[in-house]
Order: C-alpha cells, then structure tokens, then sequence
C-alpha cells in the first residue's frame, strides 16, 4: 500500500508516525527492546498525548534476526499463524552496548540501534558491512480517515541491488518498481495475481526479508520510495525477519531451514506424467488407449493422473468415480497398476451441495460458517459449494478418512486443486482472523493431504500435485504453476513464475506441457517438452484438448520420447540434486543467481535455469528454433552435441525440436544411468560418469554422490584428474564406466 503522495506529501486521509527519537532501550542476554517516540521529545510535556512505538529484536534461528512493531499491544491475537519449525525455543542471539549503541547478533548477523538520538535499525553482516537499513521513515504505523491501521517498514535499497521472489509471480522476475500484495488469488499466469503469495524476498546482496505475517502484505519494491522495499500490513504489529547470508544459498536454506524444509519426493514422481485433461470426454477405454499407446510408441511413462470428471458432476467434491464412466475403477487401478503405473486424482477443498458429503458435513459441522451461524456458500465453481473446515480437527480427520477409501483403491497421489478463494465474511472453527487465513487456508489443506499420504504410504512416498501454496508450503511437494495459455509467452511467463517461486524457499515445481488453455501449436508443444522434461517435474495436461504426443504429429512423438528417456538417464544425478534441496532448501530448478551472485547479468535472466549445479537449461520460445540465452563464466559443453562455449557472453543459436542449449559445466562429474525405460531403476546398474574437463586445465577433483531411491548414500565416487588422466577412487564393487568429454587442447 502506498501512503505517500510523492516525497513530500502524504496522500488524502492517510495520516503517517514514524519512529524518530530513542527513548530507552533495555538489553537482556538474547534480545531487546527500544522505544520510539514519533516526535523530537524537546520537554517534559511533549511525552504526553504522543505514541510510542515498540521496537523488539530477538534471534529465532542462527543467522535470523527478528524485528517487532508494534502500536497498540492490547489487540487479540487470534491467529492463524506461519508455523516455524526451525525456530529455537529461545533466541539464539547476544546483546552488547558499546557506547550510545546497541547490538544484537545472531552467528553472521548484527542488528545495530542507537541508545540515544534519532532512531534507525542497521543490519550488518559477519565483516561489519551494512546489508540494509531502516532510516527515518523505516520504522512507522499509519491510520487512515476509513479507520484502517496499518504498521509499516522500509528497507533501503543499494545502488544496482535486484530483489526477488515474493512467490510464484508472473511478472517480471526482477521485482525492483513492482507492487506487490501477498493475496491468493486464481487469476492464472498471466497477470500480478498468485496463486502462491509467500512474503519472503531475496537480495542479490546476500540476505533474506521474511514478513512473518500470513494475511495480505503489501510490498512497494521501490516502487513509492524508490530506494526502499516498503512492506505493511493493517495491523497494530508488524514482525519481519532479516535472514543472512552471505550467499543467496545460504539466505534460503536458512530461510527453508525456520519455515521447513521440503519433503524428499518419491523417485518415480521424476518421471512423465499423463493426465485425462480437463474437460475433455473419457472413461477407462480412453485412458488405455492413451497409456498403451505411449507404449507403443516407446514413450515412457510414470504416473496417470485422472482430472475432475472422475466424479460426477455437480458433486465435487464426494471422493467416488462416476460409475456410468468408471464402473470398476478397483479393477481399472489394478489392470493400470500392472502396466507399471501409480495414479493420481484430482480433489478440491469444496463440497458442493449434490455431493453426498454435503448434508454429513453440514450435520457434523464441518464447513465454515457465516456470522449468522449458517454455512457459508455460494455457486462459483460447484452449485452450492460448502468449504471444509480445517481448523477443525474432526473436520480435517473427516476429510482425510474420505480420501484414505481412494488411498486403499490403489490412487498413490492427489492433485491438490484450487484453496485460493477463500472468503473473509466468515467465522472459522478456531477463531482465526479471518484476513488471516485467507492466504493460510491452502497450508492447512495441502498439509491434511499429505500428512495422510505419509501416514499410509510412508515417509519419502507422498506427493502432492498442489496449485497454491503459503509460507512453509515448500514441505509438501510438487506445486506446478497453474492454469497458462497455449503459447511461447505463456510459456515464458510460466518459467518466471517458477524462477521466482524457487528464490522463496520452494524445492520443486512443475507446469502444464505445452499449456492449459487452448491447443497449442505443434511447434510451441515440442517446444515445452524439452522444458517440461527438464524441469523438476513433467506432467502433460490440458483444459480442453489432450495432450498426448501423436496429436502433435510424428515428430512429437520422438521429442517425447527422446527427452523422457534422457530425464531418466539423467536421474542418479538429477535424485541427488533434490535430495540436497530436502536436507538443504537449495531448489531444484535454479536461477543463475543463485549460483554465480557476483555476475550482475546473472541476476536478472529470467529465460533460463540450472538444473542442479552443473547442467544449464535453456528453453526455446520460438518456432524456427533461434533461441538468446547467457553463458556464465568458464567453459560449457552442449550434452547433447558435444559443442563447447565459453562464457561470459551472449549467444544466438538455432535448434531443432530434438535440441535446446542443454550444457554442463566442465569441471563438472555427471553421473548418468543406463536405464532408460524408468525413473526409479536401478542406477547403479551401469552406471556411467561423464568427466567434462576444461580445456588447458590443470588438475581437479570432484566427490560424486549418488543416491538410492530413498535418499540415502548408495555410492560415492572420488574423481581426479591428474596429469592428463581420470582417476576414480569408490567402495562399491558395481561396475561403472568412465567418458572423458573435453581434456587439453
């Protein structure tokens, strides 16, 4: 929200206090507390009939510095709010005063704030450089003449310093001149709407902004102030966390480390999925159409996802297949699961009032209510639609006990559709604010469905297929990207969506190959294969087309195939690389900032990605195949031609629908599998390591780690090159091959 009008001005109604002068500042062991008058206090008598505004640090985690505003104290908390697993029990910080300053520290973090005089917060990293600041206007609450409260922060910019994530959004992926609001919304991928609004940014100068608040945030990333990210809330109290560094790494995983890490998803979640699409027609002929026709083709696949029309109409949600359509969907699990498949289905949160779970819902009183008491409904979506309760906890076991039927027909997996439109008129089981949970109402969903999928398929077996995510969200896994159109620019828009969602904590996502909206152009569908199969996850689905290759022509067909199976040949590496974004909050899919933060070019391409470490992707957005993309510093070399180029530079290439700029870094060990056919085979068995050495290089070594399908340390090999030859030192007695790509000119 903005409140100035201008430098100078405030905007009509809006009437702004800040903190200006120390009034006291009192020092425990592991926090503090300063208060602000927001006036100069020149005599006695101007202490009166003036606020204060309350200043409170504390360390929740190593590296975390807490921040609290607050106005008034006295309002009710009545919640919900960001659960954080990682905070200690107490703060993990030390005070000190040093003349007329004070300092809190936590590890490389140092808060400092003067005892006396003009007030001002200073966040200095391990070597006493200055991260950030909040100066005159930075700390403040404004009342407006509607009768809103707002608290308000301002964070100063440095020159040339980018900021982003703020969730999955659309618009461009540098977030500098933007306004943001943290406000679920259903608004597809093509505007400022999100569908996953996590109130968290990352700084290319190495450090972390987390608004711990899940209700509607609104960010002005020098956007009013221009050289400030201004962030408020309408409240009497306003907490941010300041997250260190000195990577941008090292910000998110201490970052996933408080709000949780994201769970390990389950080997065979890696490889192709399939769906019914949307509102097109099919039964179980259909279906086996589409998977023995993959087979056929040699096109591998993993999951079938079935979409909303496995129930009946009109009542989404009553958990039960529409048996004119399914009449033995046990069987047809069954006869699906002996080809090799695990199924997925899709759910929503909603009731609608055909469904046979309206009337035992309302009779439990399991749905959210009006004030009057009556159940809140209305006809967007599914007529008379009630919404399940899930700060009720009969209301969460309920809804559980109804997908656990589903759980023992054999489904593995739940789309978890839509928690987005969740409305404010309300009165909720716990008491929860209502502008609160808005935004929250999507964790509590998305956590019952997995929680029950780890309780009955067990741990590193769960996934979700989830569109909307809060802070924290990052702990059920897979979110993919929401409804897009058919086209190169929906395409695009779709990666920056992902690009960002990754800078705000979230290990793995994925998106509609070749779009939802529409039916693409055969050349953008072979275009989003390439990217769809590199991307963390794969899944092929549409609105009202479907989405299987052959409608796309023959040679939509090989592009599947092909990069189906070079996803599964990739797998002992590409496992690793989420196992480390389970135990370390590094995603999956990443920026190039994130792995070379000191290239200021690095930090605004939005068109490209790291898969992992070591390997570059670059999609196509064009029909003739010309594609731009960076190079970062060293030397490269094309996986699938074998072509080498070095960078830092700009590069214009042409490629077929069979090719894209796919390079791994030399330097770099690249653990390949043999088995094409699957994603959780076997990796071990012929495995293959693929040295890429620098040209002119001297000596190197690199410790490859491969895992098994549960995560943990199957194989570790010790690679060094010396003196013009490759040396491998391993434990394990499984045979392996050595390919040496590159070597002295």
């Amino acid at each position: 929200m903005k409140f100035t009008d201008g430098f100078w001005q405030m905007r009509s109604g809006v009437h702004a206090s800040y903190a200006t002068e120390v009034r006291d500042v009192r020092l425990d062991d592991d926090r503090l507390a300063a208060y602000a008058a927001v006036k100069r206090v020149e005599r006695r008598g101007d202490t009166l009939n003036a606020p204060l505004i309350t200043v409170e640090a504390h360390a929740p985690a190593e590296g975390v510095i807490a921040v609290r505003l607050t106005h008034h104290a006295g309002k009710r908390r009545k919640g919900p709010d960001f659960e954080l697993p990682g905070a200690a029990t107490r703060s993990s910080a030390t005070t000190r005063t040093e003349g007329a300053t004070a300092e809190l520290t936590s590890g490389p973090l140092t808060l400092r704030l003067p005892t006396e005089g003009t007030f001002g917060l200073e966040f200095l990293d391990a070597d006493g450089r200055t991260l950030t600041s909040a100066g005159r206007k930075g700390s403040a609450f404004a009342t407006v003449d509607d009768g809103s409260h707002h608290m308000f922060a301002q964070l100063a910019l440095g020159v040339g310093e980018t900021v982003h994530g703020l969730g999955e959004r659309f618009t461009p992926y540098v977030k500098n001149g933007q306004t943001v609001d943290m406000w679920q919304a259903d608004g597809g991928t093509s505007s400022e709407q999100a569908y996953k609004n996590i109130p968290f940014y990352l700084s290319s100068r190495g450090y972390g902004v987390f608004v711990n608040h899940p209700g509607k945030v609104s960010f002005e990333v020098g956007s009013e102030a221009v050289g400030q990210v201004q962030f408020s809330v309408e409240d009497q109290t306003l907490e941010y966390f300041v997250v260190a560094g000195p990577t941008p790494k090292d910000v998110l995983s201490r970052y996933a480390a408080l709000t949780g890490l994201p769970a390990l998803p389950p080997a065979w979640s890696f490889g192709l999925w399939l769906t019914t699409s949307f509102t097109t027609s099919y039964d179980e002929a259909t279906v086996t159409s589409f998977v023995d026709g993959m087979a056929e083709r040699g096109i591998p696949l993993s999951v079938f996802h079935f979409d909303c029309f496995w129930m009946r109409e009109y009542q989404w949600c009553d958990f039960e297949w529409d048996p004119a359509v399914f009449p033995d969907p046990e069987g047809m699990i069954a006869r699906l699961k002996d080809k090799g498949l695990k199924i997925c289905v899709w759910i929503n949160p909603y009731i609608g009032q055909k469904s046979a779970l309206y009337e035992e819902g309302a009779e439990k009183g399991y749905f959210v209510l009006t004030p009057d008491g009556d159940i809140w409904q209305w006809d967007k979506w599914q007529a008379g639609m009630a919404l399940v309760d899930f700060t009720n906890p009969e209301a969460t076991a309920w809804f559980q006990a109804k997908l656990k039927v589903l759980l023992d027909q054999g489904v593995d997996g739940f789309k978890t559709d839509f928690g987005e439109r969740i409305p404010t008129d309300v009165v909720w089981h716990d008491g929860s604010d209502t502008e609160r949970m808005h935004n929250y109402y999507t964790h509590l969903y998305n956590k019952a469905v997995f929680e029950l999928l780890e309780e009955e398929r067990g741990q590193g077996e769960a996934v979700l297929f989830a569109r909307s995510a809060a802070a924290g969200g990052q702990q059920y896994p897979v979110h993919w990207g929401g409804d897009c159109w058919s086209s190169f620019e929906a395409m695009a828009e779709s990666l920056r969506g992902g690009l960002s969602l990754s800078l705000s904590g979230f290990g793995f996502w994925s998106h509609d190959i070749g779009g939802f909206e529409g039916t693409p152009d055969p050349a953008v569908f072979k275009r989003w294969l390439a990217f769809g199969l590199l991307s963390s996850h794969s899944r092929l689905h549409g609105s009202s087309s479907y989405r299987v290759p052959w409608e796309f022509g023959d040679e939509a067909v090989d592009v599947a195939r092909q990069f189906t199976r070079l996803k599964h040949r990739l797998m002992p590496y590409l496992y690793g690389v989420a196992v480390e974004a389970h135990r370390t909050g590094v995603p999956t899919m990443r920026p190039l900032l994130l792995e070379f933060p000191d290239d200021p070019t690095a930090r605004s391409v939005d068109r490209e990605y790291l898969l992992g470490p070591d390997v570059l992707v670059a999609p196509v957005f064009t029909d003739d195949g010309e594609v731009e993309y960076y190079v970062p510093e060293g030397t490269w070399t094309h996986l699938l031609t074998g072509d080498t180029v070095t960078g830092p530079a700009w590069r214009r290439e042409t490629h077929g629908f069979d090719s894209l700029p796919l390079l791994v870094r030399q330097g770099a060990v690249l653990p390949l599998g043999a088995d094409e056919s699957r994603p959780d085979g076997e990796w071990l068995d012929g495995l293959e390591l693929r040295v890429f050495v620098p040209a002119g290089t001297g000596d190197f070594t690199r410790t490859v780690t491969v895992p098994d399908r549960t995560g943990a340390v199957a194989a570790t090999y010790e690679v060094a090159y010396e003196g013009g030859e490759v040396h491998v030192t391993t434990a394990t007695d499984r045979p392996y091959t050595v390919t040496v790509v590159g070597g002295p000119a």
